[in-house]
């Protein structure tokens, strides 16, 4: 299941090297200011940063840092605003006779994701829908049986097959391309900047990636003279300035084309060697705090499913398949969560962003290469969403895709000869259907923004700003627009 909303915690540096047992550190009080967040103790949180902020040797860094955190509240408060009663009447629209026995059930078993905050039990706004995917029974409940708006490549299909029979046929991993052409926009909402002042935008644009998105040639852009971030830019965008009109909104867009192709490599687990840890692979093996930490629980779900396995493949197959199991759910901001992969593990659910920081975790504990990659997924038809997936490194083949959301393809009532060997498409390929602007998380942009962003790990909606701060996500809009094209003849890489 996909990413219907991505939105983790901007990482609050510390001051020295101070011991934890030092209270009177600032280092110490910053971690103490997170944790207090973490576990809904906001007033407690907001009187230690206005503490902190009083200091005279604070730095702008850790201002900045401080000034996050109350953010990050502000944003929490954004997520979580059902109290039990409206949970309870959302429910009653699927489920017409739900009794306070079966929602105190769910409740109990975490299947209705909340957090007291400040003495209040407060519920996440998607908590609701959510239910109904972690949930058999309450989904068989409901009272309307209509199937989840999932992604069509979320299930075993002709594509698939087309991808695997050409990558074997032409002895190549990149196959099928296609030449598409996207429009993104970004719309600030009316009036959420002062009439005459510049805002500024920031709109996802595809990196170049050698044998899986090429060719990208921007046609046009609104305002004219779109500033495409360079090759370097591990998160690329596109930025664009225009000023705000009184009554109106302030409308961004870009449009482009680009080749994409399927990829599919025919993993033989006996040729699988460990890799050889070259600096080139090293930063792909370590933890990346906050939210790649290989904590005493991560090494007891690594163990519990990996065992005895010595094989990279083998080992890499078994934590993709645990990670498979956990079932996907709409997600919460990113910005908000201070450990993605931790938060995942214990909270039974993630959605693809999460699910896929997980598995990195869990592979780089392994001493296996991992590394992310996100960007947007659509189809032939109506359907398309942001998305994230990822890469592992298995040598002898290289870095080969990995996206845990799809996970296993299973073969269903409609199976055909060769469907077998599909089950692991997503271990080692790709569909075609599917657009990267990023080959990191929580990475700067170019040019850099001046305010927080509103997303902190990810970038596929887009960033906004003026002078007066940061314009979050429930002041503009976003949208995505394609359509095939025939590749023009002697088309060249015209992304400088």
């Amino acid at each position: 299941m996909l990413c219907a909303a991505l939105g983790a915690v901007f990482l609050l540096p510390s001051v020295g090297a101070a011991s934890r047992s030092d209270p009177s550190t600032t280092s110490t009080a910053a971690s103490e200011i997170v944790a207090a967040i973490d576990a809904g103790h906001f007033r407690e949180a907001e009187a230690a940063i206005a503490k902190v902020l009083s200091r005279p040797d604070i730095t702008t860094e850790q201002r900045d840092a401080l000034a996050f955190q109350r953010e990050r509240m502000r944003r929490i408060l954004l997520d979580f605003t059902l109290d039990a009663d409206a949970v309870k009447a959302r429910l009653r629209k699927q489920i017409p006779d739900l009794t306070d026995a079966e929602f105190a059930k769910w409740d109990h078993a975490g299947l209705l994701e909340k957090q007291v905050i400040d003495g209040r039990t407060l519920y996440f706004k998607r908590s609701p829908g959510n239910l109904f995917r972690l949930s058999a029974e309450a989904r068989a409940r409901r009272k309307e049986q209509t199937p989840f708006d999932d992604g069509p490549n979320e299930v075993l299909n002709d594509h698939h097959r087309a991808v695997r029979q050409a990558a074997l046929a032409e002895r190549s991993s990149s196959v099928l391309p296609r030449r598409e052409s996207v429009t993104q926009i970004l719309t600030v909402k009316a009036d959420a900047v002062p009439a005459g002042e510049i805002v500024r935008a920031w709109i996802p644009y595809p990196r170049a990636i050698k044998g899986q998105q090429e060719d990208i040639r921007l046609v046009s852009s609104d305002p004219a003279g779109a500033r495409i971030a360079p090759e370097s830019a591990m998160q690329r965008t596109a930025y664009l300035e225009k000023k705000a009109v009184a009554g109106k909104p302030t409308e961004f867009s870009i449009t482009y084309e680009l080749t994409l192709y399927a990829r599919y490599v025919d993993i033989d687990p006996a040729k699988v060697v460990r890799a050889p840890l070259t600096p080139e692979l090293a930063p792909f093996v370590t933890e990346r705090p906050p939210h790649i930490v290989f904590t005493d629980a991560m090494r007891a779900y690594s163990k519990r499913a990996v065992g005895d396995e010595t094989n990279p493949y083998r080992i890499a197959q078994k934590l993709f398949a645990a990670v498979d199991t956990i079932p996907w759910a709409g997600a919460r901001e990113y910005s908000t969560i201070s450990n993605i992969g931790d938060y995942t593990l214990h909270a039974g659910h993630g959605d693809c962003g999460e699910q896929t920081l997980l598995l990195i975790t869990l592979l780089r504990l392994n001493g296996i290469p991992a590394r992310w990659q996100s960007g947007w997924i659509f189809s032939d038809g109506k359907y398309n969403n942001i998305h994230d997936w990822g890469q592992v490194y298995l040598a002898p083949y290289g870095w080969v895709p990995m996206d845990v959301t799809f996970g296993r393809l299973a073969a269903g009532a409609n199976a055909m000869p060769g469907d077998d060997k599909l089950e692991w498409f997503y271990l080692g390929g790709l569909d075609a259907y599917r657009i990267a602007f990023n080959d990191d998380f929580s990475q700067p942009f170019v040019p850099a923004k001046t305010f927080f962003r509103s997303e902190t790990v990810d970038s596929q909606r887009g960033e906004v700003e003026w002078k007066g701060g940061n314009l979050y996500f429930d002041q503009w809009d976003y949208d995505f627009r394609w359509h095939r094209v025939e590749k023009a003849e002697g088309a060249a890489d015209t992304t400088r």
